[in-house]
This record gives structure tokens, sequence and C-alpha cells, in this order.
């Protein structure tokens, strides 16, 4: 489809995408009201309604009650590195998901025991309705937070051990590989998907976004020969993060 065969409402949408880019409408500045759109380009309404909708879906400006629409101020994108597990000797949860040493975090993590449902279930290698650990975190930066990550352990491996409590006991906060080779398993493997998809209202206003963003998910399975020992779901806003991996040539 050529430029010009597109409908109104996108190359309003465009021009406007490009008066942002190029600063002419720079961060906070109020965005043409719905008004002097239709003047200014020609078109009705509900063609400068529908520009706006484009502009707020893509996360460029947003809409303040009783004041109008505004442009975002982009976020720079972090990096979130991924370069496998550390072992056993980093004490540092937050190194272990965030391998960007120029980055320092914090985090919290509340356990509850839980029946796995079938798609947990599926990737710990276990029957639906089985008991598992799941371990909610909320990792911190600056004060911000920053990520989020739910975790599921099988306590058929963990349950009655001084490690079934992700935080607690001797090894808190020690990650999976310490935590599993004090049971005798080393952690041998570790495969991990990204997937993007609309962020959940609680991830979304835990993570300082708006309604709409999208989120990124990797979804991460340890395992120790074979077993799986624990999966877990990160979660980051897609537009303030680009994921890496550093893997070895073998």
């Amino acid at each position: 489809m050529a430029f010009g065969d597109q409908p109104a409402y996108l190359r309003v949408a465009d021009d406007l995408r490009k008066k942002i880019a190029a600063g002419e409408l720079p961060p906070h500045a109020r965005l043409p009201s719905q008004a002097r759109i239709r003047e200014e380009y020609g078109v009705s309404d509900t063609v400068a309604l529908e520009a706006r909708k484009v502009l707020m879906a893509e996360g460029l400006v947003e809409g303040r009650s009783g004041s109008g629409t505004y442009v975002r101020a982009q976020p720079v994108p972090r990096l979130l590195a991924r370069t496998g597990y550390r072992g056993a000797g980093d004490s540092s949860l937050f190194r272990q998901e965030q391998a960007d040493d120029r980055i320092m975090g914090t985090w919290d993590g509340v356990s509850e025991r839980e029946a796995a449902g079938r798609e947990i279930a599926e990737r710990l290698g276990i029957e639906p309705g089985d008991r598992v650990m799941r371990t909610r975190y909320l990792f911190r930066s600056g004060g911000e937070t920053v990520m989020l990550s739910t975790s599921w352990e099988p306590l058929a491996i963990t349950g009655r051990t001084p490690v079934m409590l992700p935080e607690e006991g001797p090894l808190a906060g020690c990650g999976v590989v310490a935590r599993m080779a004090a049971l005798d398993l080393v952690v041998d493997n570790v495969t991990e998907e990204v997937a993007a998809r609309p962020g959940q209202a609680e991830e979304v206003l835990a993570l300082g976004g708006v309604p709409g963003h999208v989120v990124l998910v990797v979804s991460r399975t340890y395992r120790a020969g074979g077993r799986p020992v624990e999966t877990a779901d990160v979660v980051v806003l897609a537009e303030r993060y680009r994921v890496a991996y550093h893997l070895p040539v073998r």
C-alpha cells in the first residue's frame, strides 16, 4: 500500500509521530487538541481521535484526566543480560537474574505452597495438582521496581529440607544452583524462552507502566541430570529493556 493510500488517521498519526521524533513535540508537551488536529489536517473528529489512539497504543503519548494528551518521555532501554546460571559462589539473587554488573539492586520475595497448574506441572515434569513452592519476587534498582519474577519448585525435591524456602534458612537468597547443591543435585542445564504479551494490570502497575504496555517474559527452567528442579517467569516492561544473550562457542 502506498503512503498516500493509507487511511487518514494513520497519515495523521505518522506526521505527529515524526514531530515527536524530531523534537517539535518534546517530552511532556501537550499534543494538539482534537479540534486543532481536525483543522490543521483537514480531517474529521473521528479521524483525529483515532490518530491519537494510535499514538497512545504505541506508548508515545498519554492522557491526563481533565488536562489533555501529552508526549511521554521515552525511557532509555536497559540491558537485560542473560549469561546462563551463576555458580554456587554468587550470593546475590539480583546478580543471577540481571547479569549487567553496572546495575545494583535489592529484592523482596514471598513464598507459598500451592498445587501446580497444568502449565507449571508440564514445565517441571510433574503431575497437575502436585505440590510446589511458589515464590514471587520484586526486584528494585535505585528504589525503582525494574523486574518481577515468579518461581516454582517441586516440594517432592525441596519439601522438609533446610532449603525449602528460597528466602529463608542457611542459603537464603543464594539462588537455585547453590540451594540444589546442598541437596546433592548438580544443576547442569538451563533453558530460557523469551516472549512478549500484553502486561497484566497488576504487573504493569508494579513496574511503573501504564495500561496497555507490553511486557517481556523470560521463562526459565533449571535442570539437574535432566530433571527440572525449578522454573520461573521473569517479567520486565518491553519498552525499557533489551534482552542480550552471551553464548559460548563450542
